[in-house]
């Protein structure tokens, strides 16, 4: 059937399942989890790999809320489409808003994290010059394709895992050669936390390390047969994510003192000083890598969801455009960029970093009851999709507030105002398509 002259085009189908497994994958392992086992070894004690794989359970939860919809639903727009569709368009609205604002402000942190020390190890450069040469590669690459883009991840993804995987070679050369403590991966909890609350607690940053799964659903319009692509890829990237995470947790903490590792910023790189013979430099290359590699993979989900936010009518029409040869969204790609390097050079990107995990819970509440909504009131879903047995949803959406509630006043605070927004923006947003309907 041609196109209406007036309806969007439509994006072009060029992800097979091994490039959306490792687009996936090098989503979750990004930046933070060379900086994560610190921040949970201070919550939970030296088990760290306890917390990670309880945060990988719950994140699998919500997972196979994802799977269900993008199977059912595959289209650019990802939460805010599924939420539109169960719940109407002021929820749809706030899912979106709240996904599109975590998005901008990880890219915005990424390039300054880029431009920060982790590049100072090799030349030391202007941060602003920096930040605005980082971020217009990014949009270029965004914009040359989704097939171009996700194929330079795949090259990216390898040299993380590859550096993750050098940490836990060395960690158990470590304890091979009696310098370890395996006595430390049954140290669970902390002066402050007993053994079970040290769990959720660590769990809560854990979980964070596993966020990024949720952007593979705004490329879900652009692979090809999604019905069969997309649960595989989903469940094999988490759980080799989460295998990954449990393996470098146990090598750092059975290598490295506990304290020692809350107390650095880098506690990956004390494992390989500790292990000698490897140049740390190494792990500064390894971590500008990852760090450029979670900024491409979240600017192509924000302009995605963007795009997809456009098409239902929660965003102006001009979002919609693509380029006419490559059929990727280069308006959207050029306003997500923008909004980020606004952020990126004004330096106001902490204030709202610690609101990511909390924004990102009520996108994952909306999106597990939204499953349940609809699979027992829409009649327009494929019915060849992936469906989750119906206690996951439920307990997907638990999890949820049980993480939000380990969240600090003072980020709730934060993203109550963000919310606050969105639902400002989302009442409009409504009224519009209803004075069009």
């Amino acid at each position: 059937m041609p196109q209406a002259p007036d309806s969007p085009a439509p994006l072009k189908k060029a992800l097979t399942t091994p490039l959306l497994y490792f687009f996936i994958l090098g989503d979750v392992l990004g930046a933070g989890v060379y900086v994560l086992v610190g921040q949970v070894a201070a919550d939970s004690g030296g088990a760290v790999w306890v917390p990670l794989v309880v945060a990988l359970c719950l994140a699998l939860l919500t997972a196979a809320s994802y799977a269900e919809l993008v199977t059912a639903y595959p289209r650019a727009g990802g939460a805010s489409h599924y939420a539109t569709l169960a719940y109407g368009p002021f929820a749809g609205f706030l899912a979106g808003f709240c996904m599109l604002a975590a998005g901008i402000v990880s890219v915005a942190a990424l390039a300054r994290g880029f431009a920060g020390d982790y590049l100072t190890e090799f030349v030391t450069l202007p941060v602003v010059l920096v930040v605005i040469v980082f971020l217009a590669a990014l949009a270029l690459l965004n914009a040359r394709g989704i097939r171009e883009s996700t194929r330079a991840n795949v090259v990216a993804t390898v040299i993380e895992v590859s550096g993750l995987l050098l940490v836990i070679g060395l960690g158990v050369w470590i304890v091979l050669r009696g310098d370890g403590d395996l006595g430390r991966l049954t140290q669970l909890g902390t002066d402050s936390h007993g053994p079970a609350a040290a769990v959720l607690s660590g769990a809560v940053l854990a979980y964070y390390s596993f966020v990024g799964f949720e952007t593979s659903v705004n490329v879900a319009e652009e692979t090809r047969n999604p019905r069969r692509s997309y649960p595989r890829a989903l469940f094999g990237a988490l759980i080799t994510a989460g295998a990954v995470y449990a393996l470098v947790g146990a090598a750092a903490a059975a290598a490295v003192p506990t304290d020692r590792l809350v107390s650095s910023s880098g506690p990956l790189l004390e494992v390989v000083r500790e292990a000698g013979g490897v140049p740390t430099e190494l792990f500064g290359a390894v971590a500008l890598v990852a760090v450029a590699n979670g900024a491409l993979l979240t600017g192509i989900m924000s302009s995605r969801l963007a795009y997809g936010m456009a098409r239902d009518g929660l965003l102006p029409g001009f979002l919609t455009r693509v380029l006419p040869g490559r059929r990727t969204p280069w308006a959207a790609i050029a306003a997500t960029t923008a909004l980020s390097l606004l952020l990126a050079l004004t330096g106001d990107v902490a204030t709202l970093a610690s609101t990511l995990v909390l924004l990102l819970l009520v996108v994952f509440f909306l999106v597990n009851t939204a499953a349940l909504v609809l699979r027992h009131r829409d009649t327009t879903a494929r019915p060849d999709h992936f469906r989750a047995p119906t206690v996951v949803p439920i307990l997907g959406a638990a999890s949820c507030v049980a993480l939000a509630t380990q969240i600090e006043r003072e980020v709730w605070l934060r993203g109550l105002i963000v919310l606050a927004v969105g639902a400002v923006c989302g009442t409009v947003a409504a009224m519009r398509l209803r004075r069009r309907a």
